[in-house]
C-alpha cells in the first residue's frame, strides 16, 4: 500500500524523488482557496532541487487533482501508523525497519513494477512529473501555474518535460485556426460596410 500511495503521490504533485521521499505529515497543509481539500490542499516541499552549491529550494504545490487526496488521507489516516515506529516519526513514508523510504529503494520498486506489468524500459520515476506537466497543460492550466507547481525557474525547462498527445496537438491548431478565420472574416466584414 505505500508504495501505490507514494507513486501516486509523485504524480499527483510533479514531485522529484527526493521531494516525495523527504515528506513529513508536518509538510501537509490546507489551502484556504480549496476547502473542498481539507487538510490536504497543499504539499510544502522542503527539499526541492537546490541550485548550485545552495540550500533545497522550498515551494508550494497546490492539489489540482481531487482523488488525490483519498489517496494522502487514506495512506495518513490508515495505513501509515501500521509501521512499528511510524508514530514515532513525522515522517510520510516509513519502512519496516524504522527508517524512512529512500530514493534508491523507491526507484527500485517503480523498476520492479514496470518490469512486471511489461511497461517500456525508458519509464522511470520521473517520468511520472513529466506526466503531470503534460496533463495539466493538456487540461488547460495555466503554463506559469504548471512552471511554479513543479519548481522550475524557466519556462523552458518545463516546455521540456511536455510531451502533448496528437488529439491535444490538433485540438490546438484547430482552435486557432477557428479564431484566424474569424477574426479574418470580422475584418472582412468590417472593411465592406
Amino acid at each position: 500500500m505505500r508504495d501505490s500511495a507514494a507513486l501516486k503521490v509523485a504524480y499527483a504533485w510533479g514531485l522529484r524523488r527526493r521531494e516525495l521521499v523527504m515528506l513529513e505529515l508536518a509538510d501537509i497543509g490546507s489551502n484556504p482557496k480549496a476547502p473542498e481539500f481539507g487538510t490536504y490542499g497543499v504539499l510544502y516541499i522542503r527539499w526541492g532541487k537546490a541550485s548550485r552549491g545552495g540550500a533545497p529550494r522550498r515551494r508550494s504545490v497546490l492539489t489540482v487533482l481531487p482523488w488525490s487526496v483519498r489517496v494522502l488521507q487514506q495512506w495518513v489516516t490508515e495505513y501509515r501508523d501500521l509501521f512499528d515506529h511510524a508514530h514515532q516519526t513525522g515522517w510520510l513514508w516509513p519502512t519496516e525497519r524504522s527508517s524512512r523510504l529512500s530514493e534508491v529503494a523507491l526507484s527500485a520498486r517503480f523498476s520492479r513494477y514496470r518490469d512486471e506489468l511489461a511497461l517500456p524500459v525508458e519509464l522511470s520515476l520521473h517520468s511520472l512529473r513529466h506526466s503531470y506537466v503534460t496533463h495539466l497543460i493538456e487540461a488547460g492550466c495555466d503554463p506559469l501555474f504548471v512552471q511554479q507547481q513543479v519548481g522550475h525557474s524557466y519556462a523552458s525547462t518545463t516546455a521540456l518535460y511536455t510531451s502533448v498527445s496528437a488529439g491535444y496537438r490538433s485540438q490546438t491548431l484547430r482552435s486557432m485556426l477557428d479564431k484566424t478565420i474569424a477574426a479574418a472574416r470580422a475584418r472582412a466584414g468590417h472593411e465592406e460596410a
